[in-house]
Order: structure tokens, then C-alpha cells, then sequence
């Protein structure tokens, strides 16, 4: 039995498929909340509602378990991010539990760029919850991804929903060179899983990312061109941009970006591009090549689209009358 925390999330949901397609039976963790899990549609899966926090509860999600794989983190939550109580904390009372229970393999995904002295939050979290996993005793395998994009992603979608509804600008973070690695989020999945066959990943630390590096402003050109907009991309401080977003949290409560989005773009977060292909035999998918899902039309067009079908429908049988 294998248990995914962070199950419910844009790469759990892949993850959950690609396990259930396997033929791995899979546990999910959830954590206790009013609003309904959005669990894999037609994926069998039993779920364990229990918090990090709770370490009797943790113990007992994880009977009959072997494998976990801890995908679980804040930094998408917004303003209700708490990166300490679950990315630090729940980490560690999750990598105690599994000592405790014998688990045979702890894999945990990372950030490029993780590190306890790191001065960007996230990445500290990230490098603080390492080090609980690597000082538990449990086998473990830690993958440090690049930024992982795909459809209800927190990237490239986020993004061009803002582009959509942008008047005419929009913000780049700094000059806009910071150089990212998109990572296909099939590609990391099948890595993640891969690293549970393979013996020879237990307790190492890889970094993986995509097949190419592009920067910042590369990326919104290459978003725009495939929802067919344009903007004019303005270089703007990091700080400003993250007071901005915080504020926009604060009047629009499902603001698609999180403050912590600053982080993954104020640095380089690269790693040399044959990564994939040497630690996974996997070569990774080409970041243009996959946008079709950006295509889709967003909520507002749907919307637009079907009151003005709604309204010329009215107009016709109205003259038909006359």
C-alpha cells in the first residue's frame, strides 16, 4: 500500500492515475475540511482524513502501508499558508510516524533551491523538511523539482487566466531573466514512481527539470501567444509584486497567484538539463509543446458565450412574433 499526502492537489491527482494505472493500491491522506476533496474522477482510492499534526491519527493512516510519497505543502493555500505547522512540522511528525511503523520507503518532493539558510521561505521550509526526513532513519528518496506545469496547474494556468482579465500590462517579476526549467508534470509523476521500483534511489537527492531553460518573460511570450492575447510585459520589483498580490488576496479570497509565487521566479531554478534522462531514462516533454490545455476557455467566456447565445435566441423569437 502506498500513501499519497497531498493527493487531492494538481500533481497528486496525476500521481493518484499513475499509481492507480500500475496496478499500486494507494491510500490518500486528507486533511480534516468542509469542502469536498477533489479526488481522481473513476480512480479507486481509499482516503485516511487526518491532520499532520496528529500523530495518533498518522499512525494509523499508515497501517498496511510500505511506501509513502509526501507531496503536501502550503505555499499554494494563499493567505492561509502556514509553511511552519504544515510543510516543516507536519513533515516532521510524519517522517517520526513512518520510523515508527517501518515504512520501507519515504520518497519526498522538493523544490530546486531547498536549503534551511535559504532566504526565501518556501525554499527554507522546503531544505528544514529535508533534513527531518533525512535525520528519521527512514529509506528515503528526495527529488528537488523545477517549477512542474500542466493542466490546473499553479503556473502557466494562473497565468493566463490573469493575462485574460489584465487591462492591457502585465507584471514581470524583476527584468523578467530569471531563468526557470518547466517541468512536464507527467514526467515527474512517472519519476516519482520509477523512484519507487528502483533500489538504487534510496536515500539520494535528486534534481530533475525540464529539457529546457527559459526565461521569465520567454514564458508569459510563449503563454500569450498560445491564448492568442497580448500584453505589454512591465518589468516590476519583487517586493512590489509580492505587496501586490497580498493585497489582491485580501479583496479576492481565490486570487489565483500566492505571495509565495515571488519566490519561484526571484532566483534561478535550474539544474543541468540531461538530469532526467540519467537518474530516470526519461526524456522530459518540451514546455511548447504542451500548452493545448491552455486553450480551454475560461469560466468568464463560457459565461459571456451562452448569455449572449441566451439573448440573440430571445431577439429571434421575439421578430418570429412580430
Amino acid at each position: 500500500m502506498i500513501l499519497v499526502t497531498g493527493g487531492t492537489g494538481f500533481i497528486g491527482r496525476a500521481l493518484v492515475r499513475h499509481l492507480y494505472a500500475s496496478g499500486y493500491p494507494v491510500r490518500t491522506l486528507l486533511r480534516p475540511s468542509p469542502r469536498t476533496p477533489r479526488l481522481p474522477r473513476g480512480v479507486p482510492v481509499e482516503a485516511a482524513v487526518v491532520s499532520l499534526s496528529d500523530q495518533r491519527g498518522l499512525r494509523a493512516a499508515l497501517r498496511d502501508v510500505d511506501t509513502i510519497i509526501h507531496l503536501a505543502g502550503s505555499e499554494w493555500q494563499g493567505r492561509s499558508a502556514n509553511l511552519l505547522e504544515t510543510d516543516i512540522q507536519g513533515t516532521r511528525n510524519l517522517a517520526r510516524a513512518a520510523k515508527d511503523a517501518s515504512i520501507k520507503r519515504f520518497i519526498f518532493l522538493s523544490h530546486i533551491g531547498a536549503h534551511r539558510a535559504s532566504a526565501f521561505p518556501v525554499h527554507k521550509a522546503k531544505g528544514i523538511a529535508e533534513e527531518h526526513i533525512r535525520k528519521s532513519g527512514v529509506p528515503h528518496t528526495i527529488i528537488r523539482s523545477s517549477i512542474v506545469f500542466g493542466p490546473e496547474d499553479h503556473f502557466t494556468t494562473d497565468l493566463a487566466t490573469l493575462m485574460r482579465f489584465s487591462p492591457g500590462i502585465f507584471f514581470t517579476p524583476g527584468d523578467g531573466q530569471t531563468l526557470v526549467q518547466p517541468l512536464w508534470v507527467e514526467d515527474l509523476v512517472t519519476s516519482l514512481v520509477w523512484a519507487i521500483e528502483s533500489p538504487s534511489t534510496r536515500n539520494q537527492t535528486y534534481e530533475i527539470g525540464g529539457s529546457e531553460y527559459f526565461t521569465m518573460r520567454q514564458v508569459l511570450t510563449t503563454i500569450m501567444e498560445v491564448i492568442r492575447i497580448r500584453r505589454a510585459l512591465v518589468s516590476a520589483p519583487p517586493p512590489f509584486l509580492r505587496s501586490l498580490i497580498v493585497t489582491l488576496e485580501t479583496f479576492f479570497p481565490r486570487y489565483p497567484l500566492s505571495s509565495f509565487w515571488v519566490d519561484y521566479t526571484a532566483v534561478n531554478r535550474t539544474c543541468p538539463v540531461d538530469n532526467l534522462p540519467r537518474f530516470f531514462g526519461l526524456m522530459p516533454a518540451r514546455f511548447t509543446y504542451r500548452l493545448d490545455y491552455l486553450h480551454r476557455k475560461s469560466r468568464l467566456a463560457i459565461l459571456w458565450h451562452n448569455l449572449t447565445t441566451r439573448i440573440n435566441q430571445m431577439s429571434k423569437r421575439t421578430r418570429s412574433r412580430g
